[in-house]
């Protein structure tokens, strides 16, 4: 019991120091970019992102990525989102470890699937696979109420806390086995899955709103997987298509 509590006031404590270094309060070797130079490598890494959209091409049917997707992401501090060992790479595209045999996306493929989710705003999004928060952080700024669910409990905690540090109140966050979804809060207007499962989930698809969308990698999850994206249509049938190939981590929990 005490050696859970030391270690959790330690994680708020670095993660409280992060935030106040963010904003410029404290300084020294080491310390996270400022806030100017932080907003420049967003500005570069979204840049990128439309400079590799735009060589790629339409992707399942897309044209370019939204501008406010990438507004959105423009807007996320994601150093603040990873630890703090990786805040030097926070704004490259590709991914990160956060620990506990877990990875955050590159941002080229989180810009990707965010937009295939095609969000105006106001919706309810289901999120499966909290991770640091960043996929939630995104979603929170297009302006959608965001449910996400993360299985690894040091995870689901240090989340949680950045949410509130950074005053992400339109986010609802729980620990638990995403692979049953959230039924208190559906139907859901859109799904994202953040890990790798062999099928999509039953339960997923059934709080899914007629006319609503979930994109989900599926396949091997010790191997590379399709990206699909599912959507469920106005009289309840189901079409699905792949989008990419992809590498995630597996998706765990009770199934």
């Amino acid at each position: 019991m005490t050696g859970t509590t030391i270690l959790g006031l330690g994680r708020r404590f670095r993660r409280l120091v992060g935030f106040l270094l963010f904003l410029g309060v404290l300084t020294g070797p080491g310390s996270a970019p400022a806030v100017e130079d932080a907003a420049e490598q967003r500005r570069r890494l979204i840049d990128h992102i439309r400079a590799v959209n735009a060589s790629a091409g339409p992707v399942a049917g897309r044209g370019t990525i939204a501008e406010s997707v990438l507004e959105a992401m423009g807007r996320v501090p994601r150093h603040l989102l990873v630890p703090e060992s990786e805040w030097p790479h926070a704004y490259e595209d590709r991914p990160l470890p956060i620990g506990y045999g877990q990875t955050i996306s590159q941002p080229s493929l989180v810009a990707l699937m965010t937009d295939l989710l095609d969000l105006d705003g106001g919706e309810a999004v289901l999120e499966v696979g909290t991770g640091s928060g960043y996929q939630a952080a995104i979603l929170a700024e297009l302006g959608v109420r965001t449910f996400t669910i993360e299985v690894v409990p040091q995870l689901a905690a240090s989340a949680g806390e950045s949410f509130r540090a950074l005053g992400y109140d339109r986010i609802t966050a729980r620990r638990g086995d995403g692979y049953y979804g959230w039924p208190e809060h559906a139907p859901f207007d859109a799904v994202i899955v953040t890990a790798a499962a062999s099928h999509v989930p039953p339960p997923l698809l059934a709080q899914l709103k007629p006319g609503g969308r979930m994109i989900i990698p599926v396949g091997n999850p010790f191997f590379w997987q399709g990206l699909v994206l599912v959507e469920k249509n106005t009289d309840g049938t189901v079409t699905a298509r792949h989008v990419t190939t992809v590498r995630f981590v597996p998706l765990t929990g009770g199934h």
